[in-house]
């Protein structure tokens, strides 16, 4: 009996590393589509090709670039995949306000891209899609957000991920798609990528812990969020494909911290707690028994229009996917910090002491 087959863009991020791991774990035969670089990318996904699988699957890496539309044809006529999980994204908020219109093509027309090419090859009956949405299409809504609350986006990135939701929807209803929108609310962990608030937090942490370096340069601290988990939520993805009926889905762990919060349980996991002296673009974070300044403000970390609160209200898919994330908030950053440790450690060893 074949395998069932996955095809996942994006798949050498944070997430599509994690997906990529739980369907192979069920049996999957998967298909990673990863963009052609100069430099290698595949870090997360390294293993994936060393470690033995179960007998029958397999994992497959392929060039490819969702806004090219004709390889995106290529590719799911050659695979012709029982899934598809589109987290490809120019995934930076603060990014999309300086690359708008590359934002745009590959948030928004990437996700077209597909659903394009499944309906021209006649393989809409065939194939569940996935399409990665994102918290920050609520923007500036009132909290906690669920499937109801209303859109109100606040950058460029999170204009063009609306794009891709309503255009799934779509293709849903004009075409009989089992098609849907994971609206995930923010989601870490040690894969997470360095550029991203909470991985900046906690690499710094850790080489301020090793003395190799000083100071932690932060934007705006009150900005609330809810934090779950990366691998809890690529679970959350796959149970919405296995599902009887497409229906569009909010992850998150219901709770919100922060980003002064998240600093001060950083800097707890290696025994210091900061006391806050200033207001504004003057406040520092200052080492309470040392004495010294470790987190300060950088206004070139503002964003031109921020978000203030995303807080999700996942209740639907705890009572329809069975779906609860599984780590909390401490443990979370725990695992970052452990593993930053660890990193900041070897980059020591092998002469890298730079930021």
């Amino acid at each position: 009996m074949k395998n069932r087959s996955a095809l996942i863009t994006g798949v050498t991020g944070q997430d599509g590393a994690h997906l990529a791991e739980i369907l192979l774990e069920k049996g999957y035969e998967v298909h990673g589509v990863k963009r052609r670089t100069s430099t290698i990318s595949t870090t997360r996904i390294d293993h994936l090709y060393r470690e033995p699988q179960d007998e029958g699957s397999r994992f497959s890496l392929h060039y490819g670039d969702v806004t090219d539309s004709s390889n995106m044809i290529d590719l799911i006529r050659r695979i012709q995949p029982d899934e598809i999980y589109n987290l490809a994204a120019q995934s930076h908020v603060q990014v999309s306000f300086q690359t708008p219109v590359y934002s745009t093509q590959v948030n928004a027309l990437g996700a077209l891209n597909i659903l394009e090419a499944t309906r021209v090859l006649d393989l809409q009956n065939n194939i569940r899609f996935y399409q990665a949405s994102s918290s920050e299409m609520f923007g500036a809504s009132t909290p906690p957000q669920n499937e109801d609350t209303p859109f109100k986006p606040r950058s460029p990135y999170a204009v063009a991920k609306l794009y891709a939701y309503w255009m799934t929807i779509n293709y849903r209803e004009a075409y009989d798609m089992f098609a849907v929108n994971g609206i995930l609310f923010n989601h870490e962990g040690p894969t997470r990528g360095e550029t991203f608030v909470t991985r900046k937090i906690t690499r710094a942490v850790a080489r301020i812990f090793l003395g190799m370096q000083d100071c932690l340069y932060l934007g705006n601290l009150e900005a609330l969020r809810d934090w779950g988990y990366a691998r809890d939520y690529a679970e959350g993805m796959w149970l919405m494909l296995q599902q009887d009926t497409p229906r569009d889905y909010v992850l998150a762990t219901g709770e919100a911290h922060t980003v002064r919060e998240f600093v001060n349980v950083a800097f707890e996991e290696i025994g210091i707690r900061l006391n806050w002296e200033g207001i504004g673009e003057e406040e520092l974070g200052i080492d309470a028994r040392s004495g010294k300044c470790l987190v300060q403000i950088d206004p070139r970390y503002f964003r031109p229009t921020d978000v203030d609160s995303l807080i999700g209200d996942p209740a639907r898919a705890s009572a329809e996917l069975g779906w609860r994330h599984q780590t909390g908030f401490k443990e979370m950053v725990r695992m970052m910090i452990e593993t930053d440790i660890d990193l900041a450690q070897r980059e020591r060893a092998n002469g890298l002491s730079g930021p």
